[in-house]
C-alpha cells in the first residue's frame, strides 16, 4: 500500500473513533429530557452551544496547526474530546452542567477538522484531493452514526450514561492511533513539506493567489450548506422520535428506533460523500454543489409535515436528504485548498469551518424555537428554515465560472 492511502486509512478511522461523542446529546436527547426536564428551546441552545465550541477554536487551531504541524494538534484535540465527553457521561446534573461538557467537548472538537483535512490536503495533489477528503469526510459521517447507532439503543436497555459513555471510549483509541501512526509530511512530487514551506504573514492575496473571490463566494455557500446539515443531524433524531410516538409507540420504543434510524440515515450519506468527492475531481468543484445542494433543499420542503405518516413514508425523504445534504462537505474543502497557498491550508480551512459553523450555532436555535412555537406541531415550519438557508449553496457557486472551479490540478484553482 502507497504511503499516502496508508495514511488515508489511519486517518479516516482516528475521525471515525474520535467524533463518536458528536451527536451524543441528539441520540439520547428523549431519556435526558424526561429526566432533567428540557424543552425544544433548551435543547436547541445545548445543540447551539456545541457548535459555538467548535467555532471558538477551529481558526485557532487551523493556524497553530500552520506553525507546529498537524499531528500535535490533532493528537491533543482528540484526547481533549473524549476526556470531555466522557466527563459529560458521569457528571452532568441538569441544564448548566450539560452545557457545560457540551460546550468543552465542542471546544476540543473543533481542532480535529481543518488540521485533518489539512494535513490530508498536503499529501494528495488536486486531481485525487476530492476522493480523499470525501473519505475523511465519509468516516466523519460514519462516525456521527455510529454515536447515534451505539448511544440510543443503550440509552434505551440501560442509562443514557452508559450510552455516553460507550460513544466516548473510542475517542482514545483514536488518540493513540494518531500518535502512533501520522506523518506530517506530504508524500507526493511537486510540493513542499508544510515544515519547509515559508512562512508569510497573513494577507489575501498571499493566502489566495488567484485573488480572494472564488475563496470567499465558495465559503458563502459552506455556511448555506452547513446552516441545513447539521441542524438535519441534530434534529433528525428527536424528529423521527415525534414521529413514532405520533404513531403509538411507545417512549422507549420510539427512543431506540429514532436513534437506529437516524444513524442508518447519516451512515447512508457517507457513501454519497465520497461518491459526490469523487465527482467533483472529475465534473469539478462548482457542478458537485450544484447538483448536491439542489437535491437536499427539494426534500426539505416538505419533510417537516410528515409527522403522523406511516413511519415507511418518513424514512424514504430522510433518507434522500441525509443522502443529498452531506454529499458536497468535502467539496467545499477541496475546493479551497485548490485555491490557497499550501502552506496556509489550515488557516484558510479553519476560517471557512468557523464561517460555516457559526451558522449551525444559529440554525439549532432557530429550529428548536419554530418547533416549539407550534406546540409541537411546528415541524414543518422548522424543516422549511434548513430549506431556505440551504438555497444559499447553489446560487452562491452558480456565480463562479467553470474555468474557477472546473477539472484543473497542479498549482491552478480547480
Amino acid at each position: 500500500m502507497k504511503p499516502e492511502h496508508r495514511l488515508l486509512v489511519v486517518m479516516t478511522v482516528s475521525i471515525f473513533l474520535g467524533y463518536m461523542p458528536w451527536y451524543g446529546f441528539s441520540a439520547v436527547s428523549s431519556p435526558m429530557s424526561e429526566e432533567f426536564g428540557l424543552a425544544a428551546s433548551d435543547m436547541g441552545i445545548i445543540l447551539a452551544v456545541f457548535q459555538l465550541g467548535y467555532v471558538l477554536t477551529v481558526i485557532a487551531s487551523g493556524i497553530l496547526a500552520d506553525r507546529i504541524g498537524n499531528k500535535p494538534v490533532l493528537v491533543g484535540a482528540t484526547l481533549a474530546t473524549g476526556v470531555f465527553s466522557l466527563l459529560f457521561a458521569l457528571f452532568s446534573r441538569g441544564f448548566p452542567s450539560i452545557l457545560t461538557f457540551r460546550l468543552l467537548t465542542g471546544l476540543s472538537a473543533g481542532a480535529i477538522y481543518a488540521p485533518g483535512m489539512s494535513l490530508l490536503s498536503s499529501w494528495f495533489p488536486p486531481d485525487r484531493r476530492g476522493m480523499a477528503l470525501g473519505a475523511y469526510t465519509a468516516a466523519l459521517t460514519a462516525s456521527y452514526a455510529g454515536g447515534y447507532g451505539i448511544a440510543a439503543p443503550l440509552a434505551s436497555l440501560f442509562s443514557w450514561r452508559w450510552g455516553i459513555t460507550a460513544i466516548s471510549l473510542p475517542a482514545f483509541a483514536a488518540a493513540v492511533l494518531l500518535w502512533r501512526c501520522v506523518e506530517d509530511r506530504p508524500d507526493f512530487p511537486g510540493e513542499a513539506a508544510p515544515a519547509a514551506v515559508r512562512k508569510e504573514p497573513f494577507h489575501l492575496r498571499t493566502m489566495f493567489p488567484g485573488g480572494p473571490k472564488a475563496p470567499l463566494l465558495l465559503t458563502v455557500a459552506y455556511c448555506g450548506h452547513m446552516w441545513e446539515l447539521y441542524a438535519f443531524w441534530g434534529w433528525i433524531g428527536p424528529y423521527l422520535g415525534a414521529c413514532a410516538l405520533s404513531r403509538g409507540c411507545p417512549l422507549q420504543g420510539a427512543s431506540a428506533f429514532s436513534g437506529i434510524a437516524a444513524a442508518v440515515i447519516i451512515l447512508f450519506g457517507s457513501v454519497a460523500v465520497v461518491s459526490v468527492g469523487k465527482l467533483s475531481d472529475r465534473a469539478g468543484r462548482r457542478r458537485a454543489i450544484l447538483i448536491a445542494g439542489t437535491a437536499s433543499v427539494i426534500g426539505e420542503f416538505f419533510f417537516g409535515f410528515l409527522e403522523g405518516m406511516p413511519l415507511l413514508l418518513v424514512l424514504l425523504p430522510a433518507a434522500w436528504i441525509g443522502f443529498w445534504s452531506v454529499a458536497d462537505s468535502a467539496v467545499y474543502k477541496a475546493g479551497l485548498a485548490d485555491l490557497t497557498a499550501p502552506g496556509m491550508r489550515g488557516t484558510a480551512l479553519g476560517i471557512q469551518s468557523a464561517a460555516g459553523f457559526l451558522c449551525t450555532v444559529i440554525s439549532p436555535v432557530v429550529f428548536g424555537r419554530l418547533v416549539e412555537a407550534g406546540n409541537g406541531s411546528g415541524w414543518g415550519t422548522a424543516f422549511l428554515s434548513l430549506a431556505l438557508g440551504a438555497m444559499i449553496a447553489p446560487l452562491a457557486v452558480s456565480f463562479l465560472p467553470d474555468g474557477r472551479m472546473g477539472k484543473k490540478s497542479g498549482g491552478d484553482p480547480s
